[in-house]
């Protein structure tokens, strides 16, 4: 099969199909028409084997972790999401892993409602490349500089899943059947906060979605809002798994750096408190303060109101350390 024939037939079939898609798939470019008083947000991602998610990684879960970071990404600005384009590099073409990897891209845009207008398909070593698009109301998005000291730290849902199930994988810890599966789901199947990004547009005053662990995504926070924060490690989220397999300590400093989480870690002031939590309530996404920002540029940790010292680092490409997928 060659490179048109691939396109054909595995990715101009979508259920979603946008008024606002004037030319889709099959030209040089898409031509998008936006809603008037509307901000596009654009964001894009590379996956690449072996840094972004295992070799052995089952490709319905690939596509759907492409289309879910990239997404998460949209809803840390309070974006709606609106289309994608999709650059994958294949070693070889496989009609059975293509298919699959379509399945997984394509139910989650459909959930969404986005839509696939355009991309590319080249040779090469595998990986995935997805420029997302959103709609924001003019003057309604979320950056990372807008906290202050005073602010209360939060963050969606749990964290530290993920960066267990990557333990496994590359051999550093054992896990039961029952805590891979839930873990597994994590690590492959994150769920974007799409709803949860646009309800916080009237309350946060900062976000950033969760991909290198807190430490390093709260730094970007941190650094372009000017402030410091104290975190409280006995209110971090975390799973009866992570914490039954590792104990509380370590999971602590799995959660604070592992990556791959997805989830939303905000701000919101005092007065927006009440608010924000009955907005998240209201689309069913659990929520946890964790901290406060303050005055100062550091970033401290207290158990039990008692000052600690965390050995915890964030993730980073292109670090002095093997630039490999573990965290």
């Amino acid at each position: 099969m060659k490179e048109f024939e691939l396109i054909k037939k595995y990715f101009t079939e979508q259920a979603v199909n946008r008024k606002d898609v004037v030319l889709g798939i099959g030209d040089d470019c898409a031509l998008l028409t936006p809603a008037e008083r509307q901000n596009i947000a654009v964001t894009t991602d590379t996956l690449v084997a072996g840094v972004h998610f295992p070799h052995e990684t089952e490709p319905r879960a690939i596509g759907h972790k492409a289309i879910a970071v990239n997404l998460s990404d949209l809803a840390a600005m309070g974006a709606e999401p609106s289309w994608i384009s999709v650059a994958i590099t294949l070693p070889e073409i496989d009609e059975t892993w293509v298919g699959e990897f379509c399945a997984g891209v394509f139910e989650l845009c459909e959930y969404y409602n986005v839509q696939l207008v355009g991309g590319d398909t080249t040779q090469g070593p595998l990986s995935i490349t997805v420029t997302a698009q959103g709609l924001i109301p003019f003057d309604k998005h979320i950056s990372r500089s807008g906290a202050k000291a005073g602010d209360w730290l939060y963050v969606t849902g749990e964290i530290g899943d993920a960066a267990l199930a990557i333990k496994h994988y590359y051999g550093k810890i054992e896990l039961s059947k029952e805590t891979l599966t839930a873990t597994y789901q994590r690590l492959n199947y994150p769920k974007p906060r799409v709803l949860a990004g646009q309800a916080l547009r009237e309350y946060a005053s900062a976000a950033i979605d969760l991909s290198d662990g807190v430490l390093s995504d709260l730094e970007h926070i941190r650094k372009a809002s000017n402030v410091g924060v104290n975190i409280v490690l006995e209110d971090l989220p975390l799973s009866n798994e992570l914490i039954d397999t590792l104990g509380h300590e370590a999971a602590i400093e799995l959660a604070l750096q592992g990556g791959d989480d997805y989830e939303l870690l905000f701000t919101v002031s005092a007065d927006n408190k009440v608010g924000m939590e009955t907005a998240l309530a209201n689309v069913g996404v659990k929520v946890t303060c964790i901290g406060q920002l303050n005055a100062t540029s550091k970033v401290t940790t207290t158990l039990n109101s008692e000052v600690t010292q965390i050995n915890a680092i964030g993730f980073e490409h292109f670090s002095a350390k093997d630039n490999s997928h573990e965290r």
